[in-house]
Parts: structure tokens; C-alpha cells; sequence
């Protein structure tokens, strides 16, 4: 018996989802590797990226089911928080502080 997993991989300028066909018992190690995202992107570590299972974190080791998509996230250009932080400071208010 097999199951079928699709991992996804998003980046700057591409995004690539591949299905592949794994045996039961399988684990996320084994679909990121079964997918050929090292040979599709040279210089793409995915050992050393995050990843989870349908926006979940999770390990390399974590067991598959059938139906999972496998995601592998870069790291984040920037703080999220920084950022909306600088865009809050940015923008001036609309609301006039003095009065009519």
C-alpha cells in the first residue's frame, strides 16, 4: 500500500507543489527528498528549513498520511513586528489632535 503526499515549496520567485507517491509508515524526510527539490533548485538546503504538515510545525521524522501536504518555509526576510511597527510610525494620523 502507498500514500500520496504533496509537498510544497514557496519562494521569492517561484512556488512548486509536487505529488509523489510514498510507501505507509513514510515520514517527512522522506517526501522532501522524494520530491527532488535539491536537484530542482540547486543551493536549497531543505534539512536546514522549517517545515510542517498543512501549516502545522513539525520534525523530519513526522509520520505521513494520505492527503498531507508537506510544507517547507524559508526564513522570514524580516520581523513582522518591526514592520508593522515602521509602517505605523510612517503614516501620520488623520485625525487632527488640535481641534476644528
Amino acid at each position: 500500500m502507498s500514500i500520496r503526499v504533496l509537498v510544497a515549496l514557496a519562494l521569492p520567485q517561484v512556488q512548486e507543489v509536487v505529488e509523489v507517491e510514498l510507501p505507509r509508515g513514510a515520514r517527512v524526510a522522506d517526501a522532501i527528498e522524494a520530491a527532488g527539490l535539491r536537484e530542482r533548485f540547486p543551493g536549497l538546503e531543505p534539512a536546514r528549513m522549517a517545515v510542517g504538515v498543512w501549516s502545522r510545525p513539525c520534525g523530519l521524522d513526522a509520520p505521513l498520511r494520505d492527503g498531507d501536504r508537506v510544507e517547507l518555509y524559508r526564513p522570514l526576510s524580516a520581523d513582522p513586528k518591526t514592520m508593522r511597527r515602521a509602517r505605523a510610525r510612517v503614516r501620520p494620523s488623520t485625525r487632527s489632535r488640535s481641534g476644528p
